[in-house]
């Protein structure tokens, strides 16, 4: 076995991206061998300065990506985020310090970039807390027993003057992208979606390492004829033994600008003709799909877990670019033992806006980064996280009063995954 410091950590170069690929199969477990085709397709997006591989001898054994992202923070602006992905090391260079120095990299380089928050999905849970990140949405999915819902099967389409249309993907492509920014402007949590998302969600792009299933889009139009909603499904195909369809319907997006959009959605999907099963996919944890079910006992949990995970790189930037809806003081002491941005904070809000300077005044909470980055977009409470004894109070009351400048009254929700 190779010394720790033996282990190359770097930028990749061109001609290993077939080598970090194979790494990267291995590290998710699917068959090591790299097709042409993935190489090409990887090579027009990935960042090569932002792109590291660590390398025992010429074998890579760790890979980690980050890339430029748009995340949407409480009140609507956008904020620059270090979005990571494609992280792995090999299961025989476990334990030896790879992802944390492949993580310091990418965060130094994010913080002197001027990022203002770094950003990932975890596949495990207990990986992440230790850099600096903290859980920061929630999604849920729900199974929808249709027959058991309440819902009138005679339904013929929207009562309010608007209507349903089934699109190609030529049409999702050229209204999905304006639709879903109107969309992320308004949901903090929300990040952007480039060309070749919509590409690859369109079937224009088929990746080697994931299957493709057209599917059937359906667009909400208001009264006046404008789209203020996108669906994207599938449907299997089953029979029960007595001659009767027992389809499920797999909810692949939705885009509902108004309440409107979203109730129309739902009921029809909810009314297509077989389906008996309608999984919702991911969706926000306070979604309103269960109860806009005349039976909200019909829709049940299938999977709820948290999802984007943040790390705060700029203190004041974060906590200035959000909004607030009541009006206070507080004082936070923040320990990074990375030592990117930790330190004393004052933050003064208000719905006018908010200031937030490194003070000497006495704190009242104290957290490490990565609960900072759960109360960041308003989805936790600082008084359930001192409960938890991962917030201290220093003065009594301070997590209630956390609670009224950051909480939400909606809770944050990221559809995508990356």
């Amino acid at each position: 076995m190779s010394p720790r410091n033996a282990i190359d950590v770097r930028p990749i170069a061109e001609d290993e991206i077939p080598e970090w690929i194979r790494a990267l199969n291995t590290g998710f477990l699917r068959p090591p061998t790299v097709k042409e085709s993935e190489v090409a397709d990887r090579s027009t997006y990935l960042v090569p300065a932002r792109t590291l591989g660590a390398f025992d001898g010429g074998r890579c054994v760790g890979t980690f990506r980050s890339f430029p992202q748009q995340l949407t923070a409480v009140g609507g602006t956008a904020v620059a985020a270090d979005a990571i992905s494609n992280v792995t090391v090999t299961s025989t260079h476990r334990r030896r310090g790879i992802l944390t120095r492949m993580m310091a990299q990418d965060l130094a380089a994010a913080k002197e970039r001027g990022d203002t928050v770094a950003t990932l999905i975890a596949a495990e849970y207990p990986i992440y807390g230790r850099y600096g990140f903290g859980a920061a949405t929630a999604a849920a999915e729900w199974t929808i027993d249709v027959p058991r819902a309440g819902l009138d099967r005679r339904w013929a389409g929207p009562d309010d003057g608007g209507r349903i249309d089934l699109v190609d993907g030529d049409d999702v492509r050229r209204t999905g992208p304006e639709l879903h920014e109107r969309l992320r402007r308004t949901l903090p949590g929300a990040i952007d979606r480039d060309e070749r998302w919509w590409q690859v969600r369109t079937g224009v792009l088929t990746l080697d390492r994931s299957s493709w299933t057209e599917p059937f889009y359906a667009v909400y139009r208001d009264a006046r004829g404008e789209v203020e909603g996108l669906l994207a499904y599938t449907v299997d195909d089953q029979w029960g033994d007595a001659k009767q369809p027992n389809d499920t319907a797999r909810v692949k997006d939705m885009i509902a600008l108004t309440p409107a959009a979203e109730r129309a959605l739902w009921r029809y999907v909810c009314s297509v003709d077989w389906v008996t099963k309608v999984r919702t996919g991911w969706r926000a944890p306070d979604d309103l799909v269960p109860h806009l079910l005349p039976d909200p006992r019909a829709a049940r949990i299938t999977t709820q877990a948290d999802w984007l995970w943040v790390r705060v790189l700029d203190v004041v930037a974060a906590l200035e670019a959000r909004t607030y809806t009541g009006t206070g003081s507080l004082v936070l002491e923040l320990v990074d033992p990375a030592g990117l941005c930790g330190g004393r904070y004052r933050l003064d809000a208000s719905p006018q806006g908010a200031t937030c300077t490194p003070t000497t005044e006495s704190a009242a909470l104290t957290m490490d980064m990565g609960e900072l980055g759960s109360l960041w977009l308003g989805d936790e409470s600082a008084v359930r996280l001192a409960a938890l004894g991962r917030v201290r109070e220093e003065r009594a009351g301070a997590g209630s009063a956390a609670d009224a400048l950051l909480r939400t009254s909606r809770r944050p929700w990221c559809p995508d995954i990356f």
